[in-house]
């Protein structure tokens, strides 16, 4: 791959995001009203969906030889090696969740938990690894490609990104929320880098952050917006403990 191309997947990787963290440009359009939802769940959906299409034409006009990994190769026997690892940490989140949550004040619709704690998710998932994962750590491995290291750069530094990319959800909260958020999506993120790189397959961290993204169904059920430090509690020594494994799992092939 030219030093062109490169070029165009740094950029597109960069519009993506900023896309993603502002909701533009569907934030200046998208206003949809649905039983108790909140409205701008639908404004980030819309904008994945513009993401979708601006990516698909982008990679096939500019880029069509880059390889994002959309494949079944390899999705079964990594699901079978890393699904179980994936589900577990979710469960621990769910639980970590509504111990953090209870007691519950809110009686949501079935609209607004499908939509907001499901649907929602698997944009978020489908998004975030596309860029993350697809684009932003294949690029920096291309940009590494010298260094017997490149895997293990490009895992590491892709996850930071991810982590600190998380930074602005939780802004107006404490600095232990943030720190904390932080940790856990580099833990996270480093994990999904390790399966992704393992497998060459994209589905699969797609599908095992959708699982561990829809474990925080019960915000839907309670008006706090923040984490209770019962939650971070858990959470956080779980993916600070994930981050390790993973990063020993792509160290041994170094």
């Amino acid at each position: 791959m030219n030093k062109r191309e490169l070029i165009y997947i740094a950029v597109l990787t960069l519009v993506i995001a900023f896309m993603d963290i502002t909701g533009i440009p569907s934030v200046f359009f998208v206003n949809i009203q649905v039983a108790d939802m909140e409205p701008f769940y639908f404004t980030l959906m819309i904008n994945f969906l513009i993401i979708g299409i601006m990516t698909f034409l982008f990679l096939r006009i500019l880029c069509p030889n880059w390889k994002l990994g959309f494949t079944k190769i390899g999705l079964i026997d990594g699901f079978k090696k890393y699904g179980i690892i994936g589900v577990a940490v979710a469960i621990v989140g769910l639980i970590a969740f509504y111990v953090g949550l209870s007691p519950f004040d809110r009686q949501p619709s079935i609209v607004k938990v499908l939509i907001e704690g499901v649907i929602y998710y698997v944009g978020v998932a489908i998004i975030e690894e596309l860029y993350v994962r697809g684009l932003l750590l294949n690029l920096i491995e291309k940009m590494f490609a010298k260094s017997k290291n490149s895997t293990l750069i490009a895992v590491v530094l892709s996850a930071v990104v991810f982590g600190v990319g998380h930074i602005f959800g939780v802004l107006n909260q404490s600095l232990l929320v943030i720190v904390s958020k932080v940790v856990w999506t580099v833990g996270m993120g480093i994990f999904f880098g390790m399966v992704y790189k393992k497998t060459s397959n994209l589905w699969l961290p797609i599908i095992i952050h959708f699982l561990i993204n829809v474990c925080a169904l019960p915000y839907c059920f309670s008006s706090i917006n923040g984490y209770a430090d019962l939650t971070l509690y858990i959470v956080v020594p779980v993916y600070i403990i994930l981050g390790i494994y993973s990063f020993m799992e792509l160290k041994k092939e170094v």
